[in-house]
């Protein structure tokens, strides 16, 4: 039979062992956590970027996402989201519905815009930009919305 030593460690020695599990558990959430942010930083990094579509597309693409929203009854769907950070404002002013928030947009959120802007509003389209949750009650992502109804 093992010795009571064994069976049941002294205190000193359990709270080291906690201690040791502890500091791994935060050095391997201090590790996703740095991959988190770079991968987050790299996406973006490559949403400021033009999306490298031709106009056919863009067009496709828009026309794909309506018609599934549209077979399921919507008159609106939600075709992107991004981080505010893709504002050269940081969304302050589609938060506060400036004239010229649009003037704010880069990479792709602009790319959508101009598709909009071209080919989807002399069709009667409307798109909204708007912040769709505030993290800490500052603006955080915002979520761009093509709609068709009435309302």
């Amino acid at each position: 039979m093992p010795g009571l030593d064994e069976l049941i460690p002294n205190a000193a020695q359990i709270r080291k062992e906690a201690a040791l599990k502890e500091a791994e558990k935060a050095e391997e959430y201090a590790r996703l956590a740095a991959a988190a942010e770079g991968e987050k930083r790299a996406l973006i990094e490559r949403l400021t970027k033009p999306s490298g579509k031709t106009e056919e597309e863009k067009i496709q693409l828009a026309s794909t996402i309506i018609q599934r929203a549209v077979r399921n009854g919507q008159t609106q769907v939600q075709v992107y989201r991004f981080p505010n950070t893709l504002c050269t404002d940081k969304g302050r002013a589609i938060n506060q519905q400036e004239k010229g928030w649009e003037n704010t947009l880069t990479g792709i959120p602009k790319e959508i815009f101009q598709l909009w802007t071209d080919y989807l509003k002399p069709r009667g389209y409307r798109i909204a930009y708007q912040i769709i949750d505030f993290p800490g009650g500052v603006p955080g992502d915002v979520g761009v919305t093509i709609s068709w109804g009435d309302d």
